[in-house]
């Protein structure tokens, strides 16, 4: 994977900009990792993994643009994913996609900070 794939890796973290902060922190960190661990891959896996990331980028630009398009309404990101879409997937595609859940459906943590005056008496 050479030229293309890196205009493609540019591509999806420039689209990653438009999205949330917990959202891009989450899709730069899988990005990044999921190309570094394609860098050698033979030419059908690199074209098929090429593919679906040309996919992403073309869903994420589409509801970047809706997002855009209509800024009162809340923009959900990304797709359900089918059944038959998930019987394709390897075990340890799956178990990446558990991880990639768990994070992103892990509660905020928000610190509330109080003033002193309040707590002495």
């Amino acid at each position: 994977m050479a030229g293309g794939a890196r205009g493609l890796y540019r591509r999806i973290l420039l689209l990653h900009r438009a999205l949330p902060a917990a959202l891009r922190a989450l899709g730069d960190r899988y990005v990044k990792e999921e190309f570094r661990k394609h860098k050698a891959a033979g030419p059908a896996e690199a074209q098929r993994f090429l593919r679906e990331w040309e996919n992403y980028a073309a869903l994420i630009q589409k509801q970047v643009n809706e997002d855009k398009q209509n800024p009162r309404e809340k923009t959900v990101y990304g797709i359900q994913l089918t059944e038959e879409k998930l019987n394709d997937f390897r075990d340890e595609q799956i178990g990446q996609l558990k991880e990639l859940m768990d994070e992103a459906t892990k509660p905020s943590k928000k610190i509330t900070i109080s003033k002193d005056s309040e707590h002495r008496r």
